[in-house]
């Protein structure tokens, strides 16, 4: 395990070959603090949990994707739809840092199976929705394929004020600037960059939840009232996924 004290909140990388062009938007940072071997004996060999103030830290990130290639125009039936991620975040063998996801559900099963053939991430198809009025924001999440079937998520938060910067600290950005994923294909370990600018950060508390994407990980029940990030969005460049060096 490796403690982090610090965090910086501008991307550190450049992604000048994008395979993918997203934008993700209306998103919502849900944190609970865990006992870090609760997290750690979920993780994959060759990589490390990351810890701030001692905890693992586990994020259950709803928000609405929109997807295109280099050079291709939007297709917005194929290229816009609802996606929850429940993530924890790591390093590999040479010290950087990144994101190992737990599952990721996803209201299109076309980019369900694109994603697991080409970034072989655990997608799930699922029967999401995404409904804002007025300052309050409700996600809805449940599971199709594969399951267990039934596995759901709801989700209501109202959005306060923007964060100005120097409100921000270290643990904010611990758990929101990420720009590496990483994924395992049988035995090839691979991860993938993502550029992006550095998130606009909005106050937000939560006025319903109802979820169990987080157990179906294998991770206990959270404890306690999670961390809330809201953010209105970020346009990202997605790098080709490259094998990890053991």
């Amino acid at each position: 395990m490796t403690e982090v004290d610090s965090y910086e909140p501008d991307c550190p990388l450049r992604v000048r070959a994008p395979i993918m062009l997203h934008r993700w938007e209306t998103l919502t940072f849900l944190h609970w603090s865990y006992q870090p071997n609760a997290v750690a004996r979920l993780l994959p060999a060759g990589l490390t949990l990351e810890t701030f103030d001692g905890r693992a830290w586990v994020g259950l990130v709803p928000f609405y994707m929109r997807v295109r290639w280099p050079g291709v125009p939007e297709i917005p039936w194929a290229s816009r739809f609802c996606e929850t991620n429940v993530r924890t975040y790591v390093r590999d063998s040479q010290g950087r840092s990144g994101i190992w996801f737990f599952s990721l559900d996803a209201a299109r099963a076309g980019a369900v199976l694109a994603a697991r053939a080409g970034f072989a991430l655990p997608y799930m198809w699922s029967r999401m929705s995404l409904v804002r009025q007025a300052s309050t924001i409700t996600y809805r999440c449940r599971r199709q394929i594969p399951g267990p079937v039934g596995t759901s998520s709801l989700v209501t938060v109202r959005i306060g004020e923007p964060f100005d910067d120097n409100e921000l600290t270290d643990r904010d950005h611990f758990l929101t600037a990420r720009w590496r994923l990483f994924s395992i294909a049988g035995p090839l370990r691979m991860y993938a960059n993502a550029e992006h600018a550095r998130w606009p950060l909005y106050r937000a508390e939560v006025r319903e939840l109802d979820d169990s994407l987080v157990r179906a990980a294998g991770l206990p029940q959270p404890e306690g009232a999670p961390l809330v990030h809201y953010s209105p969005g970020v346009d990202v460049r997605i790098g080709r996924p490259r094998l990890l060096r053991r």
